[in-house]
């Protein structure tokens, strides 16, 4: 006790804070709850249950890592009981060199949602080529629970290697939910979308919307830096375009209030700029329709050496949210 209470001496003036550092998004009521021993409620997801209201964004696609990083992710959502979106599986649509690295049913379990990943040029191409079954087997080959759709016009256009997309991403979309017989998840992979475009997938009957907004990791810029000099100079502040995470909530939840029978899609996978667990917990409270809350770059920064490290990261995240359930409530 003495040493404690000379730690609190020696600490005091360093651990002042200042009104203007105050975190406005909660009321923080100190006598309504007990410590909590768990207190996270479980979550419904493509007819699974999540004990963490949390998702492994789609981050690695053929890469010399990816093995080692979905292995790694998919023993943390079988072991914390969270969802996990592939990275995208082009690289084993027709050829199964690969099928390792991203076959981890086996790890992940049954208990979990395990999503397969396409880009949405590769589902313009199968469509054209008459070839949308090849999508089907892609989901069994791998056990998934379904597919996520990923659109990145902008990533494309800057990509020294990218497609050119022929139609607009919603008619491949509304092609696809019409034949197919596995949930869908839609998401853009750093810019966000705007409010026609989330109006027309809230309409669609998707498993979920995934925000993929603006203030994480952004592709477009990605491959900006990839580009030639003269077009990151010209082109990067299209790279700035976007929408975050706060004002995609807002929008779902305007589109709600004004036309609820429109709205056919089941969940929100709120992700792109998530920082840390009270970004997630606020964000899926203020949302108006259930939603969980996605991360990439922070698992990532774990997830690529020992699993030790990834545990420990998570093992942080669930005790932040048992005080956040336990003692804050969102503002309004």
């Amino acid at each position: 006790m003495e040493d404690r209470k000379k730690d609190h001496i020696d600490l005091a003036l360093e651990s002042q804070t200042l009104v203007k550092d105050i975190d406005t998004r909660f009321f923080y009521e100190p006598l309504l709850s007990a410590h909590p021993e768990n207190g996270i409620p479980e979550t419904d997801f493509a007819g699974k249950s999540l004990r963490l209201p949390l998702w492994v964004s789609s981050m690695t696609g053929g890469t010399k890592l990816a093995g080692t990083i979905n292995r790694n992710l998919a023993r943390a959502c079988r072991e914390f009981g969270m969802g996990m979106g592939l990275g995208s599986c082009r690289i084993i649509l027709e050829d199964d060199t690969y099928l390792s690295d991203f076959d981890m049913r086996d790890i992940i379990g049954d208990e979990v949602p395990l999503f397969a990943n396409l880009g949405i040029n590769q589902l313009e191409i199968m469509i054209r080529d008459k070839k949308l079954d090849a999508l089907g087997e892609l989901v069994a080959k791998l056990r998934a629970d379904g597919l996520i759709i990923h659109v990145n016009p902008f990533q494309e256009w800057f990509q020294p290697e990218g497609d050119r997309l022929e139609k607009t991403a919603l008619e491949s979309l509304h092609r696809l939910v019409d034949v197919a017989n596995f949930p869908l998840i839609v998401k853009e992979v750093g810019q966000g979308m705007g409010y026609q475009s989330l109006r027309e997938l809230l309409a669609m009957p998707l498993a979920a919307i995934e925000f993929g907004a603006f203030g994480g990791t952004n592709f477009s810029k990605v491959e900006l830096l990839r580009s030639d000099p003269a077009e990151l100079e010209l082109f990067e502040p299209l790279s700035h375009v976007g929408h975050d995470a706060g004002q995609m909530v807002g929008m779902v939840n305007h589109i709600l209030a004004n036309e609820p029978g429109l709205v056919k899609c089941k969940q929100l996978i709120v992700s792109g700029g998530i920082k840390s667990f009270l970004d997630g917990y606020y964000l899926i409270n203020k949302a108006k329709i259930p939603a969980i809350y996605g991360q990439a770059s922070a698992f990532l920064k774990y997830a690529r050496d020992d699993y030790a490290s990834l545990r420990s990261f998570l093992e942080l995240q669930v005790r932040g949210l048992q005080l956040a359930y336990a003692f804050l409530r969102v503002r309004d």
